[in-house]
This record gives C-alpha cells, sequence and structure tokens, in this order.
C-alpha cells in the first residue's frame, strides 16, 4: 500500500492551481496494491428464488420482458446488475408455450440449467433441447431465442461477461425481425462435428468462443464419476473439471470459464484463493462452504458467490455437484491470473 506524500504549503496551493486542468497529483492518493474487490461473498437459496420466479410469471410476460430473468446483484453493487465486479448472473424461467424473442449482442452469455423440461434455446440457426445440468454456449454477436415445448416452467442460469463490454464500452444489442430465427442447421449438428474430439477438415482455427454449443449433463457426470474411482480427490476441489473448447482445448469464453465438480459426502475441503470471480451454482447436493469466514450452508439449486482472493472451502453433507464460471480466462489472457491452496 502506498502512502500519500507529506503535504506543504506550497504543494497544496499546486494541488489547487492545476485542477481546473483536469490534473490531479498522483501523490496525494493512496493507492491500494493488494489483490481482491469490494464485492462481498454472498448466497442465494433456492427455496427463496423458486417462490420469487414463479410470481414474475404471474407478473409478466416474455413479449413485456423479453427476458424474464432475475439478476443476482451483489450486496455492495446494488443497481450494477452485476454479481461481481466482471460477471453478470440471473435466473431466465420460461413457461409452457412461451418464447423468448430471438436477439443477439456483444456479451457472450452461457447457460446453466437448473430445473425443468421440454425448453429449447436456439443458437445462430441451430436448436437444443435443453435438461437439467446441461451448459449452453452462446457466442458473442450469435442470434438465440428461447422456447418451451414442454409442460411445465423451466429455469436456467444465465452468466454473461457484460462487465467487459461495459468496461470498453463496447455494448451492443440488436433484435431479430422475426419472433424466432431461421433454422439451418440440423439439431445436434454442432455436438457431431465438434463433440467426439473430432474437427471438420474444414473448421477454420481461431474463433473466439467454443463451436460445440450444448454439454450435455448426463456426459460431464459419467466424466466426475470416473474419474473420481480412478484418481485421487483434490485436496481443495475434490474431482473438478474444465469445460473445454473442443477446437483448441481453452476455455469456452475469451472471458469466461466455467467447471463442473463432485465432492463425495464427508468432503472436507482445504482452504483454496483466486483471483477470479466465481459464481457457483449447486446442481446436486448438500453441504457447507466457508467463504472469507462466512459460513453458508446450501442445497440444490442454490447460487453463491466467492469474489476475488476470497478464500474458500466447501464440506459436502451428502453427494454433491457444482457447476461453476468466472473471469478467469479473461485473466489467463491478460497475465494476472493467481491462486493458491491456503
Amino acid at each position: 500500500m502506498s502512502t500519500a506524500a507529506a503535504q506543504t504549503p506550497e504543494l497544496a496551493v499546486f494541488s489547487k492551481d492545476i485542477k481546473s486542468l483536469g490534473l490531479n497529483p498522483l501523490w496525494e492518493r493512496t493507492v491500494s496494491q493488494k489483490p481482491g474487490s469490494p464485492c462481498q461473498p454472498n448466497h442465494w437459496k433456492w427455496r427463496d428464488l423458486k417462490p420469487q420466479l414463479l410470481r414474475s410469471c404471474e407478473l409478466i410476460g416474455t413479449k413485456d420482458a423479453d427476458r424474464r430473468v432475475l439478476m443476482l446483484e451483489n450486496p455492495q453493487m446494488p443497481g450494477s446488475s452485476f454479481i461481481a465486479n466482471t460477471l453478470f448472473t440471473g435466473l431466465q424461467i420460461i413457461l409452457p408455450g412461451e418464447i423468448a424473442a430471438a436477439h443477439r449482442h456483444t456479451p457472450n452469455a452461457l447457460r446453466f440449467v437448473v430445473e425443468g423440461e421440454g425448453a429449447y434455446t436456439a443458437v445462430g440457426g441451430e436448436r437444443m433441447m435443453i435438461s437439467p445440468g446441461d451448459f449452453i454456449v452462446t457466442p458473442n454477436w450469435a442470434w438465440h431465442d428461447h422456447g418451451n415445448i414442454g409442460s411445465g416452467p423451466v429455469v436456467w442460469m444465465d452468466g454473461l461477461d457484460s462487465a467487459f463490454t461495459k468496461f470498453f464500452g463496447a455494448t451492443f444489442r440488436e433484435d431479430h425481425p422475426d419472433e424466432i430465427q431461421t433454422l439451418d442447421r440440423a439439431e445436434g449438428h454442432s455436438a457431431a462435428a465438434f463433440g467426439s474430439a473430432l474437427l471438420p477438415v474444414d473448421y477454420a482455427l481461431g474463433q473466439a468462443a467454443s463451436p460445440l454449443l450444448k454439454y450435455p449433463y448426463a456426459r460431464t457426470l459419467e466424466a466426475l464419476h470416473h474419474l473420481y474411482k480412478s484418481q485421487p480427490l483434490h485436496a481443495s476441489h475434490g474431482v473438478k473439471l474444465r469445460f473445454a473448447n473442443p477446437a483448441n482445448g481453452k476455455h469456452p469464453f475469451p472471458t469466461m470459464a466455467a467447471f463442473m465438480q463432485f465432492l463425495p459426502r464427508g468432503f472436507a475441503g482445504k482452504p483454496w484463493r483466486t483471483t477470479e470471480n466465481i459464481v457457483f451454482n449447486v446442481a446436486e447436493g448438500s453441504g457447507v462452504v466457508v467463504i472469507s469466514g462466512e459460513r453458508f450452508a446450501f442445497s440444490a439449486h442454490d447460487v453463491l458467490v466467492a469474489p476475488s482472493w476470497c478464500d474458500f472451502a466447501f464440506h459436502a453433507d451428502e453427494d454433491c455437484v457444482i457447476f461453476s464460471y468466472s473471469d478467469r480466462a479473461a485473466q489467463e489472457a491478460l497475465g494476472f491470473h493467481r491462486d493458491e491452496a491456503i
């Protein structure tokens, strides 16, 4: 932590004189040289969230709301729409027969399906049916719309890097001329082309976001359980996998990373901290996580945030599967990322 220089009468006059020129002396400021953010850890319980999501369905439709989403805002950032400095998180609900009309925007977006069957999302001309636990990629500036052809409501978590586009002044959004985009690729196209450790021979490398649009929960769960049986647990993370862009092995987005981890019943993780801002969504199970000394007892579908450089440790009361996403991709690209066991 740097400290402000000792003030003298002459320096005080100088500081006053230069203010009219839009100048301010650095030596009068206290500049932090420590990691972390002003955001605080927080916990949103599904038992509180679900009734409010259902209540919103009684009050507003998708045609008026565009997207019926409840934003999860960090208590230290009211009015910002962000759960942490760099991340947006919202819970979206869609009822049977509803359509969330097609649009596109510069922020990248992910979906993690929380509850319900019968909904689809269409991304870049391809429609995908989605189920709980699925991780969905919506790349920057790709047309996307959603619909529910099932018999009950469907809820998913939206995660966006809109804080980055806001920071750079590069947020753009456009509505599609039609409510539903034209589907010009067969359902399952991206999985066939990119989901089997194969690539089309003419695929152009260097695209920013993953060309694989859906990472099915069943396949992710199978991989976690196989590794649980065949390798030692990580002392802090249990069994943890990161979702990868199959074309280059990098993260699914240039700014955001996504993960799934398995914590067996009785697991007591050692504290870990990282410069990442991390959002957790509990797919299955219950337990306790301690973030910066604060204890949160979680259960299925709860959402938690661990801001940058806040140490956290998971304890599993029963088998747990936890999805998370963070700004790790951007931090790694910029050379900022750090993490460590404590």
